[in-house]
């Protein structure tokens, strides 16, 4: 059964200037009635249908339910514990664009660093933390030619499913597989209004697969971009650099939408959405907040599930 969750959605009021337009960290959706809300399709919370509810109310009663004082609470599902793996399925016109080179750079460089080592702070229900450990292991390319330049999620599941169906990329379920579309791709189902990416699982080649779409910000640079110029000279990869980083960590600590978020059905990323912390300017005149591997990059901050919760570029 497919579960879906998208996030970074977008709506009013604008940011200050310099920054982008029309976006938010998240829906603006609240509490109902005091009761506690769990992730949605759409990146907002919603209250749990009643087979879930007394899911939760039954690890609750064993324990598994961790209530804490940081914030985000575990409600007993699984986490990554890795290491994880990444791969890059890059969707339509990438010829030339030097987004193939800075997000594999990033993916490379992104485990082990202060900055993912925040997703430690998140354990499974035996107290395990998730691994600071993740190695990009490779990428295909396909062009818009079967599934055109306008995706619906079903779409996007397919172009993972033939992926590995195909054999071009292994059935791994310890891995995040992000699907990456060029300017010229669209995700009917909300990109640019309502998203900018969004993470799901889904059972493929008889294996629980978590997957992402990313789409690119060139597209509509007022929503899903926070700076017209990014720090390695292409907005749009410098953009995706954040969105990848945002589906990534929520994916390792909540990847079957049962683990970590907070009675607003907010994951780890999303209460940190378009906060960047203190920045610095970089030789082309961009704005960084941090150096991944040997390149300078504008990510957000992620949530730290310790000292009653807060958002850090590192832990």
């Amino acid at each position: 059964m497919n579960s879906l969750h998208k996030t970074l959605t977008i709506t009013p009021p604008f940011f200050l200037a310099g920054l982008l337009l029309c976006a938010s960290a998240h829906g603006t959706e609240v509490n109902t009635e005091g009761q506690d809300l769990v992730p949605t399709g759409k990146g907002r919370g919603e209250l749990p249908d009643a087979r879930r509810k007394n899911r939760e109310l039954n690890r609750a009663k064993r324990g598994g339910s961790n209530i804490q004082n940081n914030g985000i609470t575990y409600h007993g599902g699984p986490v990554m514990l890795g290491p994880t793996n990444v791969y890059y399925i890059w969707y339509g016109d990438w010829s030339g664009n030097t987004a193939t080179t800075i997000l594999t750079d990033l993916a490379n460089s992104i485990g082990r660093s202060r900055y993912f080592r925040i997703n430690t702070s998140y354990y499974n229900e035996s107290n395990l933390p998730v691994s600071t450990e993740v190695y990009y292991n490779g990428s295909i390319s396909t062009d818009a030619g079967i599934y055109g330049t306008s995706l619906s999620d079903a779409n996007i599941k397919s172009i993972v499913s033939d992926a590995i169906i195909s054999e071009a990329l292994p059935a791994d379920a310890n891995a995040v597989y992000f699907v990456l579309t060029s300017a010229e791709v669209n995700a009917s189902s909300g990109f640019c209004t309502q998203y900018c990416g969004w993470h799901a699982h889904d059972t493929i080649s008889g294996v629980d697969i978590k997957y992402s779409f990313v789409g690119n910000p060139d597209r509509c640079p007022s929503s899903c971009s926070s700076r017209t110029k990014g720090p390695n000279g292409n907005a749009g990869a410098d953009g995706m650099a954040s969105i990848i980083a945002h589906e990534l960590e929520e994916t390792v600590t909540d990847p079957n939408l049962n683990a970590w978020y907070d009675n607003r059905g907010y994951e780890n990323a999303d209460k940190c959405s378009w906060k960047y912390g203190s920045t610095y300017a970089t030789p082309n005149g961009a704005v960084a907040n941090m150096k991944v591997g040997n390149r300078d990059y504008l990510i957000q901050q992620n949530w730290a599930n310790a000292k009653g919760g807060y958002c850090t570029l590192s832990y």
